[in-house]
């Protein structure tokens, strides 16, 4: 069972607010879609769940089984630890054991474990090569707690007498994601400084123990609030300003709050006062000064706590650790007027660090009241003594993106875990956290049995059989295990200097303890954590607008939330990204930038090789929008300089041949990236793999796309407008089509193009009176896409209003796109477009010279001359040439020498979109799916509706957004690493739709999908 591939996620049953998982859907579908070979994941059965932070329907869709029968799973996954009637012999899980300390009240869950030969991942042992853990929620422990803290304090301290903003605040879990629960503590924060807090209370200093994540994450929602970080040492002086404060006769009111973070040297002190820690010491020194522990004596009561309004302990414990804070401890301190109100165990050690913490609280029962004068507990908010929180699932209150942060992370390791039946065999992060293989503990907890034994947690292997008899003590942040570890290994060997010499010697440089630099002032420093990076876009046209203001707003609190959701990441690894716009000419990269920060605009001819070389080489991603016979000169560039290059153009085999260059050079070239070619093929590349997961054959794959204009601005006998030159969407009007209908291969010309429009109608939107156009080559779709040997339709078709292939097939006919050059303009003496008219429709230009040429008369010779075989369809032409103005007496430019030519430029001028109209971009693929256990056939249906918008007097186009926003996002995910794949690559694997297609949806840019 081992090893087959098959995983389940357990339901979530011995906590009822634990709504996380180990895997969402995006996650589950990325593994599935892949396919085996890449991801060694065959089939995901989900246990259902009617409270888990993602509905059963949501894995059904990406193609999970949904069922209670985990049998035929080899792994098995789950966040907590499980009931022990839930363990079935002889597979693999993972999950939070909390055994490897030998903690007792798990030992029965290891026994279980032991005794059906199940071999156990623990997601808390898996380590990287920085000696920190890979999976964690810390962040988001520290988040919750502190919001939760926030809270209780303003129950608190309005229970005392006091009113303050605090007491706006919800729960954590109250907020659909941790950026509003942000936006509310903001709200609390400009309160703050605008109102004060009440003088009685302050100053009101918040310190923060340890510097992992968990305490980071609790400091980063603090500094939401208006604050000023102090050093330890600056805390009696603070303090001595509350005398001033509270003195009877003053209501001054104080706008912002301390925070003071403290670690390991903070909280004790060397007896002999000659002996100071320095500010950056080394931990093996460290290490050797702590295995004397009489030597030193306990401060953290009298030099911080004593001047504490409340604690936030974020620091790692062990028994063999002095304690932060003792009962007796804080009875002393009370009995001195310490400021203290609470206190958030995030660690949630019981009777741990802070001793009388000693039970764990709910979340929607957080806190508890601790009087230490009568050493009683209670569960109120009124009376003496102090608010204790201690809940330990924390993270669950934002049970979405803590999911999604951790599935992210074990999605990458999921495919070794269920496709490996042998440790030995595994990379060695994984061999490391198995705690129990085949029966047997590994060979790297072999100690827990002795621990169970044994009145500490030590885990030396040499002191737990008896070499040595000290304790040694040592205070590490909460996410250092690793370090700890190295720490105590080190320990052990200076405890037994005649064994492993050698490894002393190696080790003893590997540990190290950084302690925050510290200013003169006693002031701690901000700073900036967030590095930049640098996109570089070419070409300056409509399109480049959306992707700059995409990629430069990334960093900036409005891309915080659909940043961090759909790139599943935490927000402090948001990294600002400064774009550099290149153009021929410098005022059209100028205005492109015009008010968009982080970008910079730059004057560039990529013809300039040695210019080129040196914009590329600055920056991390390039973006092309450069006509696509530039795009091989940047490529080459970008392969020399190994630079990620993105181009929303068609690949083409001059692209398909740096393949191979692009792998050596270790690049992505990510092509096909906008609208179509683009997102109409992420759409595609979903639904299919959707409905292969499900074992489902793809009977008929559809698709339809047209930029068109919006109904008001469909205005003129084409219903039709162009956004840039219409030369290109009119030659596309000229070619050839192949498609597939029931097996039978179909031809058009290109001359027949316009006569094969069909009327196409969407039921959704019924006001659209549309007809469509075969588009190219269909049948390369079922190639790129993988159907083409089961789907009996394959079919692409380009999206116009109705009656526009019937006037433009007229034109055609009339020889007004015929592309050669004319005798009439191919001189310098220049006809009117009156004279060229009469000349394509064989009118005597003498005899007309002095006549009107109208409507009627442009309608009975379109149909003399056989042009239309219907007098409404060449009224429906004659209203077009009078609307383009080709019967007018001006004079035709020197620049058109066609008739191809001339047309296109009435059309340019008098088809475009006037400054406030808006134009629509409609996208709609239709697959039909045999189930080969179901008679029904499905009907899956998936639309794209996105209009222009309007912004700072400005309209950006429908058709700008849905090619800006995808080439963006495909720099985006080269960016930050999510995409992997080296080499050419369009958007058709999991690695880039699937992320790409939730930015787009989180960025406004709506996909509709429904099946029938």
């Amino acid at each position: 069972m081992l090893g087959n591939g098959v995983v389940g996620i357990l339901s979530e049953s011995v906590n009822k607010w634990e709504r996380r998982v180990p895997l969402t859907p995006s996650h589950c579908a990325r593994l599935l879609y892949s396919g085996r070979d890449k991801t060694g994941v065959a089939r995901i059965i989900v246990q259902p769940s009617r409270k888990r932070i993602h509905h059963d329907s949501l894995y059904e869709d990406v193609g999970c089984e949904i069922s209670d029968d985990l049998s035929e799973c080899g792994l098995i996954l789950r966040i907590k630890q499980p009931k022990l009637d839930m363990i079935l012999p002889d597979r693999a899980y993972a999950f939070f054991s909390h055994t490897h300390k030998a903690q007792k009240e798990n030992m029965p869950l290891l026994d279980k474990i032991l005794t059906e030969r199940v071999s156990l991942y623990d997601y808390e042992l898996i380590v990287g090569d920085h000696g920190k853990r890979l999976l964690a929620f810390g962040k988001y422990a520290g988040r919750a707690g502190i919001i939760d803290f926030l809270r209780g304090l303003g129950q608190r301290y309005l229970s005392i007498g006091y009113s303050t903003p605090f007491l706006s605040l919800g729960a954590s879990y109250m907020y659909p994601s941790s950026a509003v629960a942000k936006g509310a503590v903001i709200s609390v924060g400009v309160e703050i400084a605008s109102q004060g807090l009440p003088s009685g209370i302050c100053p009101l200093v918040f310190v923060f123990t340890g510097s992992g994540n968990v305490s980071l994450g609790a400091q980063e929602i603090f500094k939401l609030l208006p604050h000023t970080f102090v050093e330890p040492s600056r805390l009696p002086e603070l303090f001595g300003k509350r005398r001033n404060l509270n003195s009877p006769r003053t209501s001054k009111r104080v706008f912002q709050v301390y925070g003071c973070v403290v670690t390991s040297q903070d909280m004790v002190e060397h007896k002999d006062p000659s002996k100071i820690f320095d500010k950056v010491l080394d931990s093996l020194i460290f290490s050797r000064l702590l295995c004397t522990p009489e030597h030193y004596n306990p401060v953290f009561h009298e030099k911080i706590a004593l001047y504490a309004s409340a604690i936030v302990n974020c620091m790692y414990w062990e028994r063999r650790f002095p304690r932060l804070l003792s009962t007796q401890q804080l009875q002393d301190l009370m009995r001195k007027g310490c400021p203290l109100v609470g206190i958030s165990d995030i660690t949630c050690d019981i009777g741990g660090s802070i001793e009388f913490v000693n039970e764990t609280t709910s979340i929607d029962l957080p806190f508890f009241r601790y009087d230490p004068l009568t050493d009683s507990y209670h569960h109120d908010m009124e009376g003496d003594g102090i608010i204790c929180s201690a809940v330990d699932i924390l993270p669950t209150e934002f049970a979405k993106e803590a999911s999604q942060h951790f599935g992210d992370i074990l999605s990458q390791f999921v495919g070794s875990l269920a496709s490996t039946a042998d440790v030995n065999k595994l990379p060695a992060h994984l061999k490391r956290a198995c705690i129990a293989h085949g029966g047997a503990l590994t060979s790297f907890y072999e100690y827990i049995p002795r621990m169970r034994h044994s009145d500490t947690e030590d885990i030396s292997d040499n002191i737990a059989n008896g070499h040595s008899n000290k304790k040694y003590t040592v205070l590490v942040g909460a996410d250092d295990r690793e370090v700890l570890d190295q720490i105590i290994d080190s320990l052990t060997s200076i405890a037994n200097p005649y064994e492993n010499h050698e490894t002393l010697s190696q080790e003893m440089n590997k540990i190290s303890l950084k302690v925050g630099k510290l200013q003169e002032t006693g002031v701690k420093q901000e700073f900036d954590s967030k590095r930049t990076r640098s996109v570089l876009i070419l070409g300056a046209g409509r399109v480049c607008q959306p992707a700059t203001e995409l990629l430069a707003s990334i960093g900036s609190s409005s891309s915080h939330q659909w940043y961090k959701t759909c790139l599943e990441t935490d927000s402090e690894e948001q990294n600002d990204v400064h774009v550099i716009v290149a153009s021929l000419y410098l005022k059209d990269a100028e205005e492109i930038i015009q008010g968009i920060p982080n970008a910079t605009a730059v004057e560039l001819d990529v013809t300039d090789h040695g210019t080129l070389c040196e914009y590329i080489s600055q920056v991390e991603v390039v973006v092309s929008l450069l006509p696509p016979s530039c795009h091989v000169v940047v490529a080459n560039v970008c392969i020399e300089l190994k630079k990620h290059l993105v181009t929303a153009s068609y690949v083409d085999n001059s692209m398909s041949m740096l393949d191979e260059k692009a792998k050596s050079a270790g690049i992505t070239i990510l092509g096909e990236m906008g609208l179509d070619p683009g997102i109409d093929h992420m759409m595609a590349m979903k639904m299919i793999n959707q409905a292969h997961v499900r074992k489902g054959k793809i009977k008929s794959f559809t698709s339809y796309c047209g930029g068109l204009p919006s109904p008001a601005a469909a205005n003129n006998p084409l219903a039709y407008k162009f956004s840039w030159n219409p030369a290109g969407a009119i030659r596309a009007g000229r070619n050839p089509a192949t498609y597939k209908s029931h097996d039978e291969t179909v031809n058009v010309k290109g001359d027949d193009l316009y006569d094969s429009a069909q009327r196409f109608q969407i039921p959704e939107f019924p006001a659209f009176a549309l007809e469509c156009l075969p588009n190219r080559n269909s049948l390369t779709y079922g190639e790129l896409y993988g159907i083409g040997h089961e789907a009996s339709t394959i079919f692409r078709g380009t999206l116009r209003y109705e009656g526009f292939s019937e006037i433009m097939s007229t034109l055609v006919r009339i020889g007004l796109f015929d592309a050669e050059a004319h005798p009439l303009v191919e001189h310098e003496n220049r006809p009117t477009f009156r004279t060229f008219l009469c000349k394509l429709l064989k009118i005597d230009t003498e005899a007309m010279d002095e006549v009107l040429i109208g409507e009627k008369d442009i309608t009975e010779r379109i149909v003399k001359l056989g042009h239309c075989k219907e007098r409404g369809a060449a009224l429906k032409a004659a209203k077009t040439i009078m609307f383009l103005g080709l019967h007018e007496r001006t004079e035709i430019p020197v620049s058109c020498r066609s008739a191809f030519a001339v047309t296109c430029h009435r059309m340019e001028e008098r088809l475009a979109y006037s400054s406030t109209e808006q134009d629509m971009v409609l996208l709609r693929h239709e697959v039909e799916v045999d189930f080969p256990d179901s008679q029904h056939t499905e009907h899956h249906i998936a639309t794209l509706l996105e209009f222009g918008r309007a912004k700072n007097g400005k309209m950006i186009s429908a058709m700008a957004l849905t090619v800006g926003v995808p080439v963006a996002i495909g720099a985006l995910l080269l960016l930050v690493n999510k995409i992997t794949t080296r080499g050419e690559l369009r958007p058709i694997q999991p690695e880039v739709y699937i992320p790409a297609l939730d930015i787009l949806q989180a960025y406004g840019i709506k996909l509709m999908e429904k099946t029938e």
